[in-house]
């Protein structure tokens, strides 16, 4: 369980260092460019999500997501007790990666994000980004489990780009961007709705992919 525990730790706080440290980058370097800037913090996202799924998939399943632990508490895979360290864990190497993109940019550490992410379409976008992503997972799960590095971060990745939100898919990100008045942060007050959607989006599909058998762990 330690090695579990310190897997999701390092790979969440790696996930949110890039996150916030390529959005602070990519804001530094683009000029008044908001599309380049998004396309600087897509890009190291999705290919991070890559290299902490290859590293850590064999030692704790690579969650660093909230909302795929519960998934997969749902599915049976893991019990409570391992879904409940696993997300606290989640959520505070999240936010100790927002203080390590702070530090690295030498920026102040503490910060609440003024950025408003609020609305009927950033709350449709994060469950569809979310249901994306438990559909990439889910979806490769069976038959192609060696796909699923690639699967996830090519999935967010387009994700940053037709979601309207995009594409947080994730309650530890989530509370983590909330402090950060950066690029990537989002105001503290459209965090709850944006948990409650991404919850909403990856049990849809884990209902949806039951339908296939592929959210089966029996099958």
């Amino acid at each position: 369980m330690r090695q579990k525990i310190l897997a999701e730790f390092i790979g969440t706080l790696f996930l949110l260092a890039t996150v916030v440290g390529s959005g602070i980058m990519a804001e530094n370097l683009a000029d008044g460019n908001v599309a380049l800037a998004l396309w600087g913090n897509t890009a190291a996202t999705g290919a991070i999500l890559v290299v902490l799924i290859l590293v850590f998939g064999p030692i704790s399943g690579a969650h660093f997501n909230p909302a795929v632990t519960l998934v997969f508490l749902a599915r049976g895979d893991i019990n409570r007790k391992t879904a409940a360290i696993f997300i606290a864990t989640q959520i505070i190497a999240g936010i100790a990666g927002v203080l390590l993109a702070h530090a690295m940019f030498d920026v102040e550490l503490l910060q609440a994000s003024a950025k408003s992410r609020t609305g009927i379409g950033q709350w449709i976008s994060e469950a569809v980004a979310t249901f994306g992503l438990l559909m990439a997972i889910l979806g490769c799960l069976r038959h192609r489990p060696e796909a699923i590095p690639y699967a996830v971060g090519l999935y967010i990745t387009a994700g940053y780009w037709f979601t309207a939100s995009t594409s947080f898919a994730n309650p530890a990100v989530t509370i983590a961007r909330s402090m950060t008045n950066s690029f990537s942060g989002i105001h503290g007050g459209d965090v709850p709705l944006f948990i409650a959607a991404q919850v909403a989006g990856a049990f849809l599909a884990f209902f949806v992919f039951h339908q296939f058998g592929t959210a089966d762990s029996s099958d």
